[in-house]
């Protein structure tokens, strides 16, 4: 077994993936059981930035306490294993480990160190209905990119399909 650890600094912003297993399409077609979800969570945090596509999301997260975001995460996995109709077709491993079969054990995170960097993450974010579904960002719902648009961070055509503005070699998963 790894000794994977995590590193967290209070206050910081933090850039996470979380994948659903085997990449199953099933977060867009859940989307209020996933709102749902985060609302659900006991521990104080807020969204900054996100993205939900069919097997994995992409969120910009920020909490008082670093020692919250690994039991923000696993409080968010539960809550939607707990809402999501059962799944029967869990392997032995798996129903020893009480795992299932909805989210990849772990996650990917990144503390963001600069406001370059946060820039970066956040194009990242809103550049992945480009990527994995070939659907612009002002035309894909489930993402934060139009109220970044409201706030005059994004023109509405931002990395549309002539011009990507730099992004197309970002890859952060």
């Amino acid at each position: 077994m790894s000794n994977f650890k995590r590193y967290y600094q209070d206050k910081n912003i933090v850039f996470i993936t979380i994948v659903t297993y085997n990449r199953q399409q099933i977060l867009v077609k859940n989307i209020e059981l996933l709102r749902q979800s985060f609302k659900n969570v006991k521990y104080s945090y807020e969204i900054i930035a996100g993205i939900v596509l069919p097997d994995h999301l992409h969120i910009l997260m920020q909490t008082d306490k670093a020692s919250d975001y690994s039991k923000i995460i696993s409080s968010f996995k539960s809550n939607f294993s707990r809402l999501l109709p059962k799944n029967m077709n869990q392997t032995q491993k798996q129903l020893l480990r009480r795992e299932k079969g909805i989210w990849q054990r772990k996650y990917y995170d990144h503390i963001i160190r600069d406001d370059m960097d946060f820039n970066k993450h956040l194009d990242y974010i809103h550049y992945n209905s480009v990527k994995h579904l070939n659907i612009a960002p002002k035309d894909w719902e489930f993402s934060s990119f139009k109220k970044f648009v409201k706030q005059d961070f994004y023109q509405e055509d931002w990395c549309n399909f002539n011009d990507k503005n730099g992004v197309l070699n970002m890859d952060l998963e």
